[in-house]
């Protein structure tokens, strides 16, 4: 008889445990999602009705050779001008860390003209250099030079959209990759130290591996920035993606179709540059994962 009520016991306790709270729906919620699917659904009807998207030259012009050269021409961009940023912002942010206070003063200089000014503006003057300096090579100050080179040679518009846009972003990247040196708890520099490190040796051995972790997810949001920025170059005649599809849309003045070709790409890079930081920022997260666990320890 024990055991009978033992479990009946036991079936009325699993019975009270396994009990899950009914979730409640919200009207407030219902109307939210409803309001949405609406707009939604409008939305993909004017993009299929409205004839003046004019999708069949959106497919002629989606795969066209110069749409992709410009795309090529875009991506080159993005690799050089973040390769550049990347360079001179480590040098940058730890510049602001040194105890020289010029080497201090300098490098936050730099990143205040550089964060100051538009990059559109920066790249102006970078494509218009040869009307401040003609002519670039090496003298004595306001005397003539021992030798000099035309500035439109040394300088085309490809490598001035590439310094307009790597020297602007050198000073953002200086930022985060200021922020990420700072995370680092000081102790692990002493212990560096004390190990018989070199103040070069802790920064890429010790302090660089962990900063890294805060360092990832801004430089990944930087790249597709980048991405996107580079259309800027179109004022200096560089024939980026939108640089390509303008010059199209002069000739056949279907303005609003080969934009939306330049969207489409655009979205297709920066999906994939979404997707690459994603799997990168779990890669790093799962390397450090060892080293939280100690210092959790």
């Amino acid at each position: 008889m024990s055991d009978v009520r033992t479990r009946v016991d036991l079936a009325e306790l699993t019975a009270i445990t396994d009990t899950r709270p009914v979730r409640r729906r919200k009207p407030g919620q219902v109307v939210l999602v409803a309001v949405i699917l609406v707009l939604a659904a409008g939305g993909v009807a004017t993009l299929v009705v409205n004839p003046n998207f004019d999708w069949p030259t959106v497919g002629k012009y989606l795969f066209d050779v110069s749409v992709w050269r410009g795309i090529a021409v875009t991506l080159e961009l993005t690799l050089y001008a973040m390769v550049i940023g990347i360079v001179l912002g480590v040098v940058l942010a730890v510049l602001r860390q040194s105890e020289n206070p010029v080497a201090r003063l300098t490098a936050g200089a730099y990143i205040w003209f550089f964060r100051g000014t538009p990059v559109l503006v920066q790249v102006l003057f970078w494509g218009f250099a040869a009307s401040l300096f003609p002519r670039i090579g090496l003298g004595v100050p306001g005397g003539d030079f021992l030798f000099s080179f035309d500035t439109n040679t040394v300088i085309p518009i490809f490598a001035a959209a590439m310094l307009g846009l790597g020297l602007n972003e050198a000073a953002y990247m200086a930022e985060i990759v200021r922020g990420g040196l700072l995370s680092v708890p000081r102790g692990q520099t002493e212990a560096a130290g004390v190990l018989g490190l070199n103040k070069m040796s802790t920064l890429r051995f010790v302090v660089l591996p962990q900063a890294m972790r805060v360092i990832i997810p801004p430089v990944g949001n930087q790249v597709i920035s980048m991405l996107k920025m580079t259309s800027v170059v179109l004022v200096i005649g560089v024939r980026d993606l939108l640089g390509s599809v303008t010059e199209i849309y002069s000739r056949n003045y279907r303005q609003i179709a080969l934009l939306l070709v330049a969207c489409i790409w655009y979205l297709a890079m920066t999906t994939v540059l979404s997707f690459l930081q994603a799997r990168l920022e779990k890669r790093f997260g799962r390397s450090l994962s060892p080293l939280r666990s100690v210092r959790e320890g």
